[in-house]
């Protein structure tokens, strides 16, 4: 599916990043594997992890090459770009994986938990894209994969750095869709359910969280896998600016915000009459909070 194109993964020294890489490969695509090794709040550091993903890429008869740069500068970010071009002489498709996790409920998030993980996930995605986009402009083809999570789509607790960091990745994925569409260059957006290790935290103090945990488990980052490799090959050519989820062998579109009622009053609205006119008539189609902000129990329709 994508032979002969070069590739960067970012994020891809385990779990779906990971998986993402070796199916990359797989499918014939030469592959910078980037990770910086870190802890999963973007502590610490270690060439290791993007390394072994190579030796693996190697020993099945693939081509990779290993990129320690962080996603959260733009300089260091370009220089993962970089490496795709000094390495493969050309760069096709991004992946933007990388990520990590403060979770705090928000009234008690620090600053520096807030902006740790915007600068990886929302940022990043921007900075590899960037860098990336002046390559696809001048070849007039390119593809952008971006990892959103429902997290951002529906909700869930304790998570408004990783939720709004996701749900702008969604946003700059459907700007960058506009902007460079008459480039050909195609950018979407995956939810992925997948155990690993950003989700490995969950409790499992009882025997409904163990259930819960189990069933996860059986949603593993491989299956996420090809539909990143489709979305980067010709054969997506003509999809563009969309929102997927992929939870085990399930597919599925996104939907994207639309008016879903509306009310009109000639003589226009006082906040009385907004009260006792517009919220009656939009009530039921309000999104219920207490729907339940565990994502991972969401079922899709």
């Amino acid at each position: 599916m994508v032979e002969g194109k070069v590739v960067v993964v970012t994020g891809a020294g385990g779990g779906i990043g990971r998986d993402i890489a070796l199916a990359m490969a797989k499918n014939g695509a030469r592959v910078v594997v980037n990770d910086i090794g870190a802890a999963l709040d973007g502590a610490g550091g270690s060439a290791g992890p993007a390394q072994q993903v190579v030796d693996e890429i190697r020993a099945a008869g693939g081509e990779a090459v290993p990129n320690t740069d962080s996603v959260a500068d733009a300089a260091s970010a370009a220089r993962i770009v970089e490496c795709a071009v000094e390495s493969f002489g050309r760069i096709d498709a991004v992946v933007n994986n990388a990520g990590i996790l403060r979770d705090r409920f928000f009234h008690k998030m620090s600053v520096d938990e807030w902006d740790a993980v915007l600068k990886v996930h929302l940022y990043g995605a921007y900075y590899v894209s960037r860098a990336a986009a002046t390559h696809f402009k001048e070849q007039n083809a390119g593809a952008m994969v971006h990892m959103t999570s429902t997290s951002g789509l529906i909700g869930n607790f304790g998570q408004a750095n990783y939720a709004a960091a996701k749900l702008g990745i969604v946003a700059l994925s459907k700007s960058i869709a506009l902007d460079m569409l008459k480039f050909n260059v195609r950018s979407n957006c995956i939810a992925p359910f997948a155990w690993s290790r950003m989700i490995g935290t969950i409790p499992t103090d009882t025997d409904e969280q163990r259930a819960r945990v189990d069933k996860i488990k059986q949603m593993t980052p491989a299956k996420v896998a090809p539909l990143a490799v489709y979305l980067a090959s010709d054969a997506a050519s003509a999809v563009n600016g969309q929102i997927f989820s992929v939870r085990n062998n399930e597919i599925s579109l996104i939907s994207q915000p639309r008016p879903v009622r509306s009310v009109h009053r000639s003589e226009g609205w006082t906040p009385q009459s907004i009260a006792e006119h517009a919220m009656p008539a939009m009530r039921a189609s309000f999104y219920p909070l207490d729907r339940s902000a565990d994502v991972f129990s969401w079922d899709p329709v």
